[in-house]
């Protein structure tokens, strides 16, 4: 028995493929030098200022940036605010829970609502939430270092659609 046929598309659309075209390699090799680039920008000043700033999350979000620029979430907007926010409550739920295993769950899961309620979804930040509640960094150097660690990777985001030609010019929106 033939397999069904797919009902043509409409006037106008034109028929899914399924498959994405591949990127060409020197796109894929400059989006790869532009991250490493961004974090080892991180690890520089996080090793001048005696502060692990490249924090696993933060290469997350690296990865988004220049992996899928064109994504919500890899906007700058969702960038920075979602991992201010996520380490807010991680913080919130460090002083209720203390820093747990159980605490940490929470947090993560407190820190996806809070991002999905205020438009500001950014799935690495949940992790930075669970960063939070386990090794429970002071809030002082640790809040700033995210804003600058942030910006930065904002900032790397920016060059390849303004040097070379990247096919999605980041950001799409702010």
């Amino acid at each position: 028995m033939p397999a069904p046929l797919s009902p043509p598309p409409a006037p106008g659309i034109p028929p899914a493929t399924g498959a994405r075209p591949r990127p060409h390699p020197l796109h894929v090799l400059r989006d790869s030098v532009y991250a490493v680039g961004a974090l080892l920008v991180l690890v520089g000043i996080g090793v001048l200022l005696h502060q692990p700033l490249l924090i696993p999350p933060l290469a997350a979000s690296a990865a988004l940036v220049h992996g899928a620029p064109g994504l919500p979430i890899s906007q700058p907007r969702n960038l920075i605010g979602g991992q201010l926010l996520a380490a807010t409550l991680g913080y919130a739920t460090l002083a209720v829970t203390g820093s747990t295993a159980w605490g940490a769950a929470i947090a993560a899961g407190l820190a996806l609502g809070a991002m999905l309620l205020t438009h500001l979804s950014h799935s690495p930040a949940a992790a930075t939430a669970v960063i939070v509640v386990l090794q429970a960094p002071h809030p002082v150097p640790f809040l700033p270092l995210l804003v600058l660690a942030t910006t930065l990777l904002v900032a790397v985001g920016l060059l390849p659609g303004r040097i070379g030609g990247h096919p999605v010019r980041y950001p799409l929106s702010w």
